[in-house]
């Protein structure tokens, strides 16, 4: 999805998602948007995001996957655990369609995000 054109917005670029992922996209931007309320969802590098006192989180869908990224590589040392599952990078976890994101796991790493942003303050 990446480069492929620019959005306006989030819903922008869902609607431009296919169907199986922009489901859970969807599901993925609710999570983020309950355990970040006062975020500002934002399209940053092409890609949605989410700022509260910087940047929190980031999502996108690729041909093959999606990804979270921006989780931080204490937080995910934090959680190797449960990110088990999933590929993962510097501060990046790579989901699929059949293998998605654990939404709880998400609430988590989104609201220890706010708190690391909001202790930088």
């Amino acid at each position: 999805m990446r480069g492929m054109r620019k959005f306006d917005s989030v819903a922008d670029y869902l609607k431009a998602v296919p169907p199986a992922q922009r489901a859970i996209l969807k599901k993925l931007r609710q999570t983020i948007k309950a355990a970040a309320p006062k975020a500002t969802e934002v399209i940053s590098y092409g890609i949605p995001g989410y700022k509260h006192h910087g940047m929190l989180v980031y999502f996108a869908a690729f041909k093959n996957h999606c990804s979270l990224f921006g989780v931080g590589t204490a937080l995910m040392t934090e959680h190797h655990k449960a990110l088990a599952p999933y590929k993962k990078s510097k501060g990046t976890i790579q989901f699929t369609v059949e293998k998605p994101l654990s939404m709880t796991l998400v609430r988590r790493l989104v609201k220890a995000r706010v708190q690391e942003n909001e202790a930088r303050r």
